[in-house]
C-alpha cells in the first residue's frame, strides 16, 4: 500500500497505479480514511513530546540528562523547591530554555511533585468592643494563671472562665496541662450549666491573645457552639479586668496559703476555694454577697443591678 501511495504522489492517477499493482479500490480507500483517522486522533490530543529541550545557545539536551539534573537539585538545594523554582534552577545553572510546564510535566513522570499547600481556614480576629454589661450571661473572660506544686517541683494549670456581671466561676479546668481542646471541654460545660446551650443568644466570650485562645479548634467550637469570642489588643489586661482581679484573689487568699505537696492535693484545695467563692465569700461590688446570692437576688428583684462596663 506504500508502495501505490508512492506512486499516487509522484503525478500518477489512482486507476492506473490500483489496476498495475492489482489492488482493489475499496482496499486503498479503507487504508486511505484509517490514516486520516491516525492523524485526527493525533491532533486531536496534541503533539508528542520532543524528548529534549535547548540550551541558550542552541545545543540539545535530552529529557534524560534535565530529569537527572532535577533529581540532583532535589538531593542538594532545592529539596524544598517546587517546579517553578525548580525551573528557575534549570534555567541559572544549565542555561536550559524550558517553561515550568515541561518542568512540571518531568516532575509528575518521576512522581517528585511537592504535595500542594492545604488553605488552612482563617477565623477573623475580633478585638474586644467597650461593652454595658446589664446581666448574667452577656459577657464570660477566660484566662489561665499557673499554680506551684512545692512536693513535685512543677506547675498546675487553672483555666477559669467568669461571668463578668455575677463575679461567678462558671466552668474550670485544673490540670498538668492546659491546651485546646480543655477550652473547648469547659466552654461546652459552662453553656450547660447555664442552660444556654440550646439557646440563641449566648454570652461573648472574651479572652488574651495566649496560644489556646487563638487556636482553629477554639474557634471552630466557637462557631459550633454559635458564640462570639473576642480578644483583647495586646498589652491590655484591664479590658479583662474581672478575670485578672480573680486571679489576684485566689493567689492572695488560696495559693499563698498553702504549700501544695502533690497534684491532687492542688486539685482538692483550689477546687474547694472555687465553690466557696461562688457560694459564701462576699463581693464589696456586688453588695457583699457572693456570686450565686447576687444572682439570685437579682433574678428575685431584690436587689437593682449593677451595670458594668467594660
Amino acid at each position: 500500500m506504500e508502495i501505490a501511495q508512492k506512486y499516487i504522489v509522484q503525478g500518477h492517477s489512482i486507476s492506473f497505479v490500483l489496476r498495475v499493482l492489482e489492488v482493489e479500490r475499496s482496499t486503498y480507500y479503507a487504508h486511505v480514511n484509517r490514516r486520516q483517522q491516525v492523524q485526527e486522533t493525533i491532533l486531536r490530543i496534541g503533539r508528542p513530546a520532543p524528548g529534549l529541550s535547548y540550551t541558550q545557545d542552541g545545543k540539545p539536551v535530552s529529557d534524560e540528562q534535565i530529569c537527572e539534573w532535577i533529581m540532583e537539585f532535589l538531593a542538594g538545594e532545592g529539596a524544598a523547591y517546587g517546579y517553578r523554582k525548580l525551573t528557575v534552577l534549570l534555567r541559572r545553572r544549565h542555561k536550559l530554555k524550558i517553561n515550568k510546564k515541561k518542568v512540571y510535566r518531568l516532575c509528575k513522570l518521576m512522581d517528585v511533585l511537592r504535595p500542594q499547600r492545604k488553605i488552612k481556614i482563617k477565623h477573623p480576629k475580633r478585638l474586644a468592643n467597650n461593652r454595658v454589661i446589664t446581666d448574667s450571661n452577656q459577657l464570660w473572660e477566660v484566662d489561665i494563671k499557673y499554680g506551684w506544686i512545692q512536693g513535685e517541683q512543677r506547675f498546675f494549670f487553672l483555666m477559669c472562665i467568669i461571668d463578668v456581671f455575677d463575679r461567678a466561676i462558671v466552668a474550670y479546668h485544673i490540670g498538668l496541662t492546659c491546651e485546646a481542646k480543655h477550652l473547648v471541654q469547659i466552654t461546652q460545660e459552662a453553656l450547660m450549666k447555664r442552660q444556654l446551650f440550646d439557646q440563641e443568644d449566648k454570652p461573648v466570650l472574651r479572652s488574651d491573645n495566649g496560644p489556646q485562645f487563638i487556636s482553629h479548634r477554639f474557634e471552630e467550637a466557637c462557631t459550633e457552639f454559635g458564640m462570639v469570642h473576642e480578644r483583647i489588643p495586646p498589652n491590655t489586661p484591664n479590658k479583662n479586668a474581672h478575670i485578672e482581679s480573680y486571679h489576684a484573689i485566689i493567689e492572695l487568699e488560696c495559693y499563698q496559703r498553702h504549700e501544695f505537696e502533690s497534684y491532687p492535693q492542688a486539685y482538692e484545695i483550689v477546687s474547694q476555694f472555687i465553690q466557696d467563692y461562688n457560694r459564701i465569700r462576699i463581693h464589696g461590688s456586688i453588695y457583699d454577697l457572693s456570686p450565686y446570692e447576687y444572682r439570685e437576688a437579682v433574678k428575685q428583684g431584690m436587689v437593682k443591678p449593677k451595670q458594668v462596663k467594660v
